[in-house]
C-alpha cells in the first residue's frame, strides 16, 4: 500500500526501497523555511522510514544525496540519527554531497533500504476499521506545533501490531492516501473532515493512516491518545 519499491531479492526476501526529498528548506539565504539541518534530515529520513515501515519493511541502511553543501552533513546526519534513535534502530548511512556546483538553495534526497519477508504481506479479509492519528501540517507549522506530528516511535508500534496497516500521509492529502485502504468506496468519514482539512499536505509525514481490526479499538486508543480521530 505504501509508495515504496519492492523487488525479489531472494525466495524468501523482498528488497524495500523508499526514498523522500525536500528542497528550499535549510540555512541558505534563498531558502523558503529556516531551519538547521539537523531538522531537514530527521524529516526527512521520518517520511522514507515511515514508507519502508508501512511495506512492511526491516531498514538496514539510509543513503543521502546532499545538495545543501559539505558543511550541512554533519547536521543531516544528526538528524536521521535522531529518527534512528527514536525508532531504536541503529543504521549505517552513505552518500554523497555536490560540491562541484553550489545551489542557491537547499536540496536533499533521502532513500532507506530495507528487507521484508516474502510472507510478510498482511491478510486483511476481517471487518476492519480506518482512522487517522496527528495531524496534517507543512512548512512552518511542523515546527509550531509539534504536539499534533505523530510519533517515530509510535507510528513503528501500531505497525507492529497483528491485522493492521499503517500508512503515512504526504503531500497529496488525506482523502487520497485514504482511498489506499478504503474498501468501501465511502470516502473520508464526515467526523474526520470536520477536524481536519483532508486536501491539504501532510508535509513530512506528520500525520497517518491506520486500519486495524475492531478487536484491537482499545489498544489503539491507548496507544495513540489524543492524537487519534475515530468515530467515537
Amino acid at each position: 500500500m505504501s509508495d515504496s519499491l519492492i523487488l525479489p531479492f531472494t525466495e524468501l526476501e523482498s528488497l524495500v526501497i523508499s526514498s523522500d526529498n525536500s528542497g528550499g528548506i535549510g540555512l541558505k539565504e534563498n531558502d523558503l523555511v529556516q531551519v538547521p539541518y539537523e531538522t531537514v534530515g530527521y524529516f526527512s529520513f521520518r517520511v522514507a522510514v515511515m514508507e519502508c515501515l508501512s511495506a512492511g519493511g526491516n531498514p538496514l541502511s539510509v543513503v543521502l544525496h546532499n545538495f545543501c553543501g559539505d558543511e550541512a552533513w554533519e547536521g543531516l546526519s544528526r538528524g536521521v540519527m535522531q529518527g534512528m534513535a527514536e525508532l531504536g534502530l541503529e543504521l549505517p548511512i552513505t552518500g554523497s554531497t555536490e560540491t562541484n556546483m553550489p545551489l542557491l538553495q537547499s536540496a536533499l534526497g533521502l532513500i532507506v533500504l530495507g528487507k521484508r519477508r516474502i510472507d510478510r504481506e498482511k491478510q486483511q479479509n476481517h471487518p476492519r476499521k480506518i482512522s487517522l492519528v496527528g495531524r496534517p501540517l507543512v512548512g512552518e507549522e511542523v515546527l509550531k506545533q509539534q504536539e499534533w506530528v505523530a510519533p517515530l516511535s509510535l507510528y513503528k508500534g501500531l505497525c507492529e501490531l497483528e491485522g493492521v496497516e499503517a500508512l503515512p500521509v504526504g503531500s497529496k492529502g488525506i482523502a487520497y492516501e485514504w482511498k489506499q485502504l478504503d474498501r468501501s468506496g465511502d470516502g473520508v468519514p464526515v467526523y474526520i473532515s470536520d477536524i481536519v482539512d483532508i486536501e491539504k499536505s501532510s508535509g513530512p509525514s506528520t500525520c497517518f493512516l491506520l486500519a486495524y481490526p475492531l478487536s484491537l479499538e482499545e489498544e489503539i486508543k491507548l496507544q495513540a491518545g489524543s492524537l487519534l480521530i475515530g468515530e467515537e
